[in-house]
């Protein structure tokens, strides 16, 4: 009673697709997968410069 068959499923998208329409499911998707990417390279762009620091030996004073 608690999990869901395949049939249910298919169910659940027709009406998805019977409400929203193909052409606003497809731009969701491409909106989302922009975000996603904008997300990622966000982070690859933060994780840089640390990276960066941490290559540079750190100058001690010893006298």
């Amino acid at each position: 009673m608690g999990s869901f068959s395949i049939w249910h499923w298919l169910i659940v998208l027709v009406i998805v697709v019977l409400v929203f329409g193909t052409k606003k499911l497809g731009n969701i998707g491409k909106d989302l997968g922009s975000a996603v990417k904008g997300f990622k390279d966000g982070i690859k762009d933060g994780e840089t410069p640390a990276a960066k620091s941490e290559d540079k030996p750190v100058e001690t004073d010893k006298r």
